[in-house]
């Protein structure tokens, strides 16, 4: 028997399992191939040039858009072989081929304010990517990988995710699904919003409670700057501010009490988020109103769990776990802060009360916190 022999006799015929894992590995690999495949396409402005234009051969996109015509073929061509575009004529010659993206594609992929624009999760999947060298050093000591080391494209990408849900759905249908807090917050005179970002749920609440000034507090320099050039563009500079700041430290700012304070999808990146919480309770007047918009994971841990549960533990172990490390002493919470997490954290920063609002999404759920 030769030594090839002998190796393909010591390995048996694998199981229906293992044989059903590893197309499940293989479709994940797909998958990943895909998403940089649409980061490329959302950075080059592909698929906008076709949403535009379309259809266009691989010449014209290259020409529309500064980009190299045969690299713009070979992606049209693996777009189109998994669906994401049309092809007028496969069989014509390849400098001939005609590719369109269908509109529906188009508000997925192309449409930054469309509500189901996912093309920016892509760029933070791939943000995250470029960190993997440093996660594993984090996990083997113990350390971390903050917001400012995972870089510019994250900060953007995340931005650009919760954008149309800020503008578009938290005062149409969000809020208002909470009446109360809904008319309280229509006569609220000033807002504060911890942790703001690029402050895209700062303009939301401005658009929404036109009565309100608001401010956003965050820590990262970059968002701050973006957040100002965003609500300069929305022409609501005039009455919303931000300021580079701990929300810790916010008291220092205060001009009066805030009628209303929130947190959104922040509180489980926080080193502190007892600090942060008691800062809030301080920042409200009595009998004001402090919410917390954060994921709506499973109030236990269970396995295996449904695509949100995997989807929220998948930002954990590449960014939020990461960044909550980066900080010593850190509360290590992680993207998956359950409810009675947030319960706890609460009542250690002086309230006595959270509430779960009867405000329905499949990504998010809002607490409401009270003194007493």
């Amino acid at each position: 028997m030769t030594s090839i022999d002998t190796t393909l006799a010591a390995c048996p015929e694998p199981s229906e399992e293992a044989a059903a894992f590893a197309e499940q590995v293989f479709a994940a690999v797909l998958a990943a191939q895909r998403i940089q495949a649409i980061d490329l396409g959302d950075r080059l402005g592909w698929y906008r040039a076709l949403a535009a234009a379309g259809p266009l051969t691989a010449a014209e996109l290259a020409a529309r858009t500064g980009s190299h015509a045969r690299y713009a073929r070979e992606w049209l061509e693996h777009q189109a072989v998994c669906g994401y575009v049309t092809v007028d004529d496969a069989a014509a010659a390849p400098d001939e081929r005609r590719f369109s993206l269908p509109a529906a594609h188009a508000a997925v992929l192309a449409d930054p304010v469309s509500l189901v624009h996912l093309a920016p999760l892509a760029r933070f999947v791939g943000a995250c990517g470029l960190q993997l060298d440093r996660m594993a050093e984090a996990y083997r000591t113990g350390g971390g990988v903050s917001w400012a080391e995972l870089g510019d494209d994250a900060r953007r990408a995340q931005a650009a995710a919760n954008r149309p849900l800020f503008l578009h759905r938290l005062g149409q249908e969000l809020l208002p699904s909470a009446p109360d807090l809904h008319a309280f917050l229509g006569d609220a005179r000033r807002i504060a919003d911890v942790g703001c970002g690029f402050g895209w749920s700062s303009i939301g609440l401005a658009r929404t409670y036109p009565g309100a000034a608001v401010d956003g507090y965050d820590v990262d320099g970059p968002s701050v700057a973006a957040a100002r050039a965003n609500a300069s563009a929305e022409g609501l500079d005039h009455r919303v501010r931000f300021h580079l700041a701990d929300a810790g430290d916010a008291s220092g700012l205060l001009e009066d009490a805030y009628d209303a304070v929130f947190a959104f999808e922040c509180v489980h990146d926080l080193p502190d988020p007892v600090a942060v919480l008691s800062a809030m309770r301080e920042m409200v007047a009595e009998g004001g109103a402090v919410i917390v918009m954060d994921e709506r994971v499973e109030d236990r841990f269970a396995a295996p769990a449904g695509e949100v549960e995997q989807l929220m533990y998948g930002y954990s172990i590449m960014c939020c776990l990461g960044d909550c490390m980066s900080h010593q002493p850190s509360a290590e919470t992680g993207t998956v802060m359950r409810a009675e997490t947030l319960t706890r954290y609460a009542r250690r920063a002086g309230f006595e009360a959270v509430e779960v609002l009867p405000i329905e999404d499949d990504f998010f759920r809002f607490y409401r916190l009270s003194a007493g």
